[in-house]
């Protein structure tokens, strides 16, 4: 029986609040804005202006651990299109970056995406290693891996 006390995971708005990225006003407002309209806090604090797409993945990465892939500065190997359909890739932001063995690497922009990491380890039969990558660049990336040939 594990009897260390749970770990709690702070938020990443306070995450963000507190490393001084953002102002206690602007994490108020953005979650005014996402109880209004929905959405992750992420994308929201991108939305308003107030973050850029590299504070959340540092925030995300400090919160659970991902480690980051600047993917859009990856070498991308041409063979992943074979692993990963598009339609797949592109409608869970999931970029292939190589297999060694039964482990699948891939970079996503939402590493917390259980569904996404479900759905491609049935579909390859491999266990899915996760890297955070920013929207822009996994967007650019899936646009260099599956352009046409």
């Amino acid at each position: 029986m594990d009897l260390a006390p749970k770990k709690q995971r702070r938020k990443l708005g306070e995450i963000l609040r507190a490393s001084g990225i953002i102002t206690d006003q602007q994490l108020q407002k953005a979650l005014e804005f996402q109880k209004g309209e929905g959405g992750l806090i992420g994308e929201i604090l991108i939305k308003l202006g107030f973050v850029g797409e590299i504070e959340i993945v540092q925030a995300l990465t400090a919160q659970y651990g991902f480690p980051y892939m600047p993917v859009e500065n990856y070498e991308l190997n041409r063979d992943m299109v074979n692993i990963i359909p598009e339609n797949m890739a592109r409608q869970y932001g999931i970029v292939p970056i190589d297999v060694m063995g039964d482990i699948l690497t891939v970079a996503m922009s939402n590493p917390l995406n259980d569904k996404a990491i479900e759905d491609v380890e049935l579909l390859t039969r491999k266990k899915v290693q996760v890297f955070i990558g920013t929207v822009t660049g996994i967007s650019g990336a899936l646009n260099k891996l599956y352009k046409k040939r």
